[in-house]
């Protein structure tokens, strides 16, 4: 597996970076838009992202429907503009979900377009054992360092016990877990298995709990292993929230580093920004309505800013909730300080280009 992680790019994953989940642009009549989709890879780069999940839940998993067949056309589009635009270090992370055929076969198809890591979903995985589990992720990591990933049963998620994450973590080929669980309880079940194992200087974590972003970013997680007490930190985040306002995440990353590695007290400023963020993503994934319009939400910001020319869906009943126009538009007249906008109107010319 080394051969798919270079060493700048493994060293860029273990400092800790910032991931969108990238979106998918189509036009009004459902169709790939290339145009935009090549845009917003471009915006990303631009904003100091560290790396892009492609093929993820916010660039819809209807990708994979025969009727679209989108999936490695999607992949090779931002793999082209990365090719071009990227750093060195940019890391590459392709979305890959289904029973194991479908998984490695993703896999291997991720692999052979350059992305270094793949975020491994479990939800098609429901009712399995945990030896199966344990087999179907193994013979994915076989294929492709893995990012084990912890979904919210909201959207789709398994619950998975800290005996799962106790065994996952040994498995050779995972190097970061991005824990999206929505649920204090659920997480620390993750980083204590992390602690006990004693891999945590090769295992990454990254957050994509939307509804705790700064905190985790901000909070050293300590365990009682035996006779070692060992800690765990979210290094950055893997997010679809952060694939709007992309500037300004890359900007509190920087700043959450610099006060988890100070000895002072953690500047109030950032507790109050939490809760900030945390406002802001109630806006644009809608738990109100059990994160229905998580991805329109999303594309509304970017059709604000032109980005997108819409907020449409692979699928046509996926769209905004009611209300959510008005929460966004709350959003964005309370915060005023968290959006990039002046940033896009001044490139996005030249991304459209």
């Amino acid at each position: 597996m080394n051969e798919m992680m270079p060493q700048a790019v493994r060293e860029a994953l273990k400092e800790g970076v910032v991931i969108p989940a990238h979106p998918l642009a189509v036009t009004t009549d459902r169709r790939l838009d290339e145009r935009r989709q090549r845009a917003l890879t471009r915006y990303y780069i631009a904003a100091g992202a560290g790396g892009l999940a492609v093929g993820v839940h916010t660039t819809q998993f209807e990708i994979r429907d025969p009727a679209y067949g989108l999936y490695e056309p999607v992949l090779g589009l931002a793999a082209e503009v990365m090719d071009r635009e990227a750093p060195a270090d940019f890391i590459r992370i392709a979305g890959i979900c289904g029973k194991t055929a479908q998984a490695t076969h993703e896999a291997e198809a991720a692999r052979s377009l350059g992305y270094h890591a793949g975020l491994l979903s479990l939800t098609a995985m429901g009712g399995a054992t945990d030896d199966e589990l344990i087999a179907h992720c193994r013979a994915v990591a076989d294929t492709i360092p893995v990012m084990g990933f912890y979904l919210q049963p909201a959207v789709g998620g398994l619950l998975l016990p800290y005996r799962f994450w106790r065994r996952f973590v040994e498995l050779e080929g995972v190097v970061a877990i991005k824990v999206a669980a929505f649920n204090r309880y659920h997480t620390l079940d993750v980083l204590r298995a992390l602690a006990e194992s004693g891999r945590q200087e090769e295992i990454t974590l990254y957050t994509g709990n939307d509804d705790n972003i700064v905190m985790d970013l901000l909070t050293e997680h300590a365990f009682q292993c035996g006779a070692t007490r060992r800690s765990v930190r979210f290094r950055g985040g893997l997010l679809g929230h952060w694939a709007v306002w992309t500037r300004g995440a890359v900007e509190l990353l920087r700043a959450c580093r610099g006060a988890s590695l100070s000895s002072e007290a953690v500047p109030q400023h950032l507790l109050t920004r939490s809760i900030e963020v945390t406002d802001c993503n109630a806006a644009f994934f809608d738990p109100a309505h059990d994160f229905a319009g998580c991805i329109p939400g999303i594309h509304e910001v970017l059709r604000r800013q032109g980005l997108l020319e819409g907020t449409w869906c692979l699928n046509p009943d996926e769209t905004l909730s009611a209300g959510q126009y008005e929460e966004i538009d709350r959003v964005y007249r309370a915060y005023p300080h968290l959006n990039d906008d002046q940033f896009v109107a001044e490139h996005l010319d030249d991304w459209l280009g």
